[in-house]
């Protein structure tokens, strides 16, 4: 199955998020089903390492919950239930340090990986996670600008779209 998603390649926890996506005006959700599952865990490289089955989409729906309530309105606790499934397991091999991820049950990992994501990124530059400016938008994005005043998820898609608007809009005044 092809991603049908309009954006792609956004850090595992906005890529997460951003399996729900608006297309003809209506509300399109990748991970309703299994085979979507398949294809998410597919596009982030996963998929030979996290199982695809009905338990681990219901897990990552509920992680997908947690980023959004976290990242949009700043609560945390379903958040940190979601990363109470797993841990770090640090361990030093030949070749260096590692760290490999446990969790309690395989159809976690999925779902504690995307939220250990969110962990890093909040670390590092959590002014840098934007939602889409458009209002018919509700994707998410990693602004990798230089001075971080990024606004649309593409600027191809909705930041065109606005820019027309205003043109049009100036037009017609």
């Amino acid at each position: 199955m092809r991603d049908p998603r309009p954006l792609l390649g956004e850090p595992l926890a906005l890529d997460l998020l951003n399996t729900t996506w608006m297309s003809a005006g209506e509300l399109r959700d990748l991970l309703a089903d299994v085979d979507g599952l398949r294809c998410w865990l597919t596009t982030n490289g996963l998929e030979k390492r996290c199982p695809a089955d009905e338990k681990a989409r219901i897990a990552l729906v509920c992680a997908r919950e947690a980023v959004l309530r976290t990242v949009a309105h700043g609560e945390i606790d379903d958040l940190n239930t979601v990363l109470d499934h797993g841990r770090l397991r640090r361990t030093l091999t030949t070749t260096g340090p590692q760290d490999e991820p446990e969790v309690d049950s395989a159809e976690w990992l999925s779902a504690w990986l995307a939220a250990d994501d969110l962990l890093r990124m909040l670390t590092r530059a959590p002014d840098r996670i934007k939602q889409c400016a458009h209002e018919n938008c509700v994707l998410w994005f990693h602004d990798t600008s230089k001075n971080g005043t990024r606004r649309w998820c593409s600027m191809a898609a909705c930041g065109n779209r606005a820019k027309a608007a205003r043109h049009y809009s100036a037009k017609r005044d």
